[in-house]
């Protein structure tokens, strides 16, 4: 029997817009401890396959299931239904699910965006501190009056401890967005941490960064999973990170899934490399 525990199953996944079909059916998993990619071309469907993971976009038609549980499902009905453009069949039984971006946070699922999405006024602790707050057990009546005292002193120790494991302690009272580019990032990975996550998706982490911040980030990438335990998905273009750090890669190209496998064979598929650099019209002189 496997031991191969699965974390991050998607089933069909097809979203349109309209008459956009953004992502076809697309079908992937992510097994524990994995670092898994997710590549292709721009506009090929991966950022819109992320936010339907993590609830801010319904499907349109599929499922997503996160640790054996389904967290989101639907299938098109009534006018969507009949301008349904995706390749699989929908199953009209199939019981639609929805489950909020908080929701899907308290989970266990935390991510980065590909356009860095700090509190640019507040301070880099502060950032931090407003993560933890996710499975804080106060409510409204207990914080009015202060009833709290011991758990916010647990939050806040564990926000500074966090920062010191980033490197970002001695930066805790920076405004974030005065941070050079690259540690915006790393406090923004440091924020999705403070979530307590299990699975851990990263939209563009090395976009914008020179390539000794990228290796940097590659190193860092791996160091998260080890000393967290988590499971890492993400999207990436930088090619040489992709290979280096990743498990398994899957590639979409116009929102289909046209390859999946290991690094090196990603590397050699030529469907791989015509979705990337395109085919000449005279290839089949």
């Amino acid at each position: 029997m496997s031991d191969i525990k699965n974390v991050l199953h998607m089933q069909d996944i097809t979203m349109q817009f309209g008459g956009v079909v953004a992502v076809n059916g697309l079908t992937l998993d992510v097994n524990e401890h994995e670092i898994v990619a997710l590549i292709g071309p721009n506009g090929a469907g991966k950022t819109t396959a992320f936010n339907c993971v993590t609830g801010i976009y319904q499907p349109t038609y599929g499922s997503v299931s996160f640790q054996g549980e389904v967290i989101l499902a639907d299938t098109p009905q009534g006018k969507t239904r009949r301008l349904y453009g995706g390749d699989v069949t929908p199953d009209p039984s199939l019981k639609p699910v929805h489950k909020t971006p908080d929701q899907v946070t308290k989970l266990g699922i935390a991510r980065t965006f590909q356009n860095i999405r700090l509190f640019g006024n507040l301070t880099v602790f502060d950032n931090v501190l407003i993560a933890k707050h996710m499975r804080a057990k106060q409510n409204v009546f207990s914080a009015v009056l202060r009833l709290n005292h011991a758990e916010e002193k647990r939050m806040r120790e564990e926000s500074l401890e966090l920062l010191h494991m980033q490197g970002l302690a001695h930066l805790k009272n920076e405004i974030a967005s005065s941070l050079p580019y690259g540690l915006q990032r790393r406090l923004e990975i440091a924020r999705a941490l403070a979530t307590g996550p299990d699975l851990l998706l990263l939209d563009e982490p090395a976009a914008g960064m020179n390539p000794q911040e990228t290796q940097e980030l590659t190193d860092f990438i791996r160091q998260i999973r080890d000393d967290y335990h988590l499971t890492i998905f993400m999207i990436e273009h930088h090619m040489d990170l992709v290979m280096q750090i990743s498990d398994r890669i899957y590639v979409l190209d116009f929102g289909k899934l046209i390859a999946q496998g290991m690094p090196e064979e990603i590397q050699n598929n030529e469907k791989v490399i015509e979705a990337y650099l395109g085919v000449s019209d005279d290839a089949d002189d």
